[in-house]
């Protein structure tokens, strides 16, 4: 008669030894991203709109870090160092992602949830392959 623990160590060994060979993915499904440009307007002062265009995408979060690039590294090339996120409306046709964010930008931290640090977020970018204005 076999002892239950010793069943489920079995069991629990032969799982974690198959989930390993889920973890590679084809080549063709690894994320590929391929980004078409950023277009930025000047609304008002410190005001300012982000339309960002890619294929690719795995979803409206990937639209969004690459419209939050765009904004981090325009704030830093305007001379500030925050910017705080408004909105960001992303959608979908033909397998092109478009998105369309705006931002404000500051000398000095913002109030509100969405703020973020302009050198620490562009870096990130550089890390991540995420092109910038």
């Amino acid at each position: 008669m076999r002892h239950p623990a010793v069943i489920t160590t079995v069991a629990l060994a032969m799982a974690g030894g198959l989930s390993g060979c889920d973890a590679a993915q084809p080549m063709d499904q690894r994320f590929a991203p391929e980004y078409k440009g950023v277009a930025t307007t000047l609304l008002d002062g410190d005001l300012v709109q982000f339309d960002v265009a890619m294929r690719g995408a795995r979803g409206a979060s990937d639209v969004e870090d690459y419209a939050e690039c765009a904004a981090a590294q325009y704030a830093l090339i305007r001379g500030y160092g925050f910017a705080r996120h408004l909105r960001t409306n992303v959608y979908e046709e033909a397998g092109l992602w478009r998105g369309d964010a705006v931002y404000t930008i500051s000398p000095a931290l913002p109030r509100g949830v969405r703020t973020l640090d302009a050198e620490v977020v562009t870096a990130s970018c550089v890390e991540n392959g995420i092109p910038m204005v």
